[in-house]
């Protein structure tokens, strides 16, 4: 894929442009402060050894858990008050999931981007309001939609903004099965909008425990490495210190400790392309 042809700045960190590509990165959901701080500190000197530039990213509530009982987060006001703490003592930028107008609006007081969930990219007044606050939206393409199919979506952002970054996160084919179509990354790069790519949501299993979602984080780096190959602008991972005992998408989260290693690697499969 050839550069897009627009730019998009969160902070310090840049996607797109012809930029190496950027992380965005963090656990799934926020368990506690001192959990947030400790992950998003070691994310942070990772990716400085790995002159990788990074976005932090957790989430203040889990709005489409797969079974009531699933723990949520902390809500609103408390989560915001963390990530509003991890900008501002850590000096990343920062992302989280909105589900309605009213938290795009609270959210968009605090955080650098606002992140619109696949399952809600069609959505009209909640693009808006996001689009609205004046920060940088992250919209991740619906597992029901093909790729010609976000053009729509770019339009109702673009009515309001140029802060816009598009996210593939998989497709669905047949039941608790996602693919990744690595043919369609140039038809949404075709918006101009840098491109980012969810390499762990890709590898879940939607409800393939029954009560909670599945997924196989072994299958990342070979995602992440294809997408890296194809030119994407950005990099979506969520990672964990120990996955298998998370609250919430612990099958398919990458280990903090092994995060290191995979960026050197896809560092190396950027250079070789750009060869």
């Amino acid at each position: 894929m050839t550069p897009s042809t627009q730019s998009v700045s969160v902070g310090a960190v840049t996607f797109g442009g012809g930029s190496p590509f950027a992380l965005i990165a963090g656990p799934c959901v926020i368990e506690s402060r001192e959990h947030s701080l400790r992950h998003a500190a070691a994310l942070r000197d990772i990716c400085s050894a790995a002159s990788v530039p990074l976005v932090f990213k957790s989430s203040y509530d889990k709005a489409n858990r797969t079974s009531l009982s699933a723990y949520r987060g902390p809500g609103l006001e408390e989560g915001l008050q963390i990530l509003a703490d991890v900008r501002r003592e850590l000096d990343v930028p920062v992302l989280t999931d909105v589900h309605t107008e009213a938290q795009a609006r609270a959210a968009g007081e605090v955080v650098d981007v606002l992140q619109i969930p696949a399952f809600l990219c069609r959505q009209t007044d909640l693009l808006l309001a996001a689009a609205g606050t004046g920060k940088t939206v992250n919209v991740k393409k619906g597992q029901f939609l093909a790729p010609e199919d976000m053009v729509n979506v770019v339009d109702k952002l673009r009515s309001e903004t140029d802060k816009i970054l598009l996210t593939d996160r998989g497709t669905s084919f047949g039941y608790r099965t996602l693919i990744v179509d690595f043919a369609g990354f140039p038809t949404m790069r075709a918006s101009g909008l840098p491109l980012v790519f969810d390499a762990t949501h890709a590898v879940q299993r939607p409800g393939g425990k029954g009560a909670s979602t599945g997924g196989d984080r072994t299958k990342v780096p070979y995602l992440a490495r294809a997408a890296v190959a194809c030119g994407v602008d950005g990099l979506f991972m969520e990672v964990h210190e120990d996955p298998d005992n998370a609250p919430s998408d612990g099958p398919n989260m990458l280990r903090l400790d092994s995060l290191g290693d995979l960026l050197e690697e896809l560092k190396r499969v950027q250079d070789a392309v750009a060869t």
